[in-house]
């Protein structure tokens, strides 16, 4: 049987938290836009590699800090 997995982030919690910067900072600092940012956050869209790495990096976090692969039930 296969093993399914989600992707959950920590990217509202490093924004709002540690970084202090608003949705459409972050979105205006990675090449996306703001809805991109609130659907990352909601867990209803996974980033490509490249806009997670910038996402990461504008945070000051890894990429491993900012996603978590979750096994699902």
């Amino acid at each position: 049987m296969k093993k399914e997995y989600l992707l959950k982030n920590n990217i509202r919690r490093i924004r709002r938290g540690i970084v202090n910067i608003t949705q459409k900072e972050l979105a205006d600092a990675t090449g996306c836009t703001r809805q991109t940012i609130v659907a990352l956050e909601k867990n209803k869209y996974n980033p490509s590699l490249v806009l997670a790495m910038r996402i990461a990096k504008e945070l000051s976090v890894s990429v491993e800090k900012l996603f978590e692969l979750e096994e699902k039930d």
